[in-house]
């Protein structure tokens, strides 16, 4: 039998291991389950991702695109008269306004490095590219901390099913920021 020429295949495999871990979570991931929700033979799953790992750092990297999309758009970060506390609780409230279940999801990603190694450094591309965006208004030790207070910020409204509060957030970010 020839072999069929998909050049979307990884991707669609991708999507789908995202869309597992959304509905299953992280210990309702493996090959299998995704070569199903992807409508591939399990063999395209390891072809591409020889292990679970290496899928959770493609969906992950994904996941990371999202909000690096929705930072890079927000002009009011690199602009120095904007008011830096306001454009990053708005960031946040963008991001929380979507869909929250793709927020979770984001973040389980995140936090499933705590036990997988592999994931640590796609982890910290996000932790390293905001704080990079922000270095350019503030300096490093400020950027860092903003960045903690805004996973705080987002794990607190997950883990306790809150309405996230951009109002309070701003007020937060702004006693860091100056």
């Amino acid at each position: 039998m020839a072999r069929r020429y998909d050049p979307d295949r990884r991707r669609r495999i991708i999507d789908a291991a995202i869309r597992v871990v959304g509905e299953k979570g992280i210990a309702g991931l493996s090959h299998r389950t995704v070569a199903a929700e992807a409508d591939v033979p399990l063999g395209s799953t390891t072809y591409h991702f020889k292990t679970l790992d290496e899928l959770m750092v493609a969906a992950l990297r994904q996941a990371n695109e999202g909000f690096a999309r929705l930072v890079a758009a927000r002009d009011g970060l690199s602009d120095p008269a904007s008011d830096l506390a306001a454009e990053l609780a708005a960031l946040m409230g963008e991001w929380f306004s979507g869909d929250r279940a793709g927020v979770e999801l984001e973040y389980e990603l995140y936090l499933a490095a705590l036990r997988r190694p592999a994931l640590r450094p796609v982890a910290a591309e996000w932790v390293d590219d905001i704080t990079a965006r922000l270095v350019r208004r503030t300096d490093a030790a400020t950027a860092r901390a903003v960045v903690a207070l805004m996973d705080g910020i987002c794990l607190e409204a997950l883990l306790l099913d809150v309405r996230y509060d951009e109002e309070w957030a701003r007020e937060m970010l702004g006693r860091i920021v100056g």
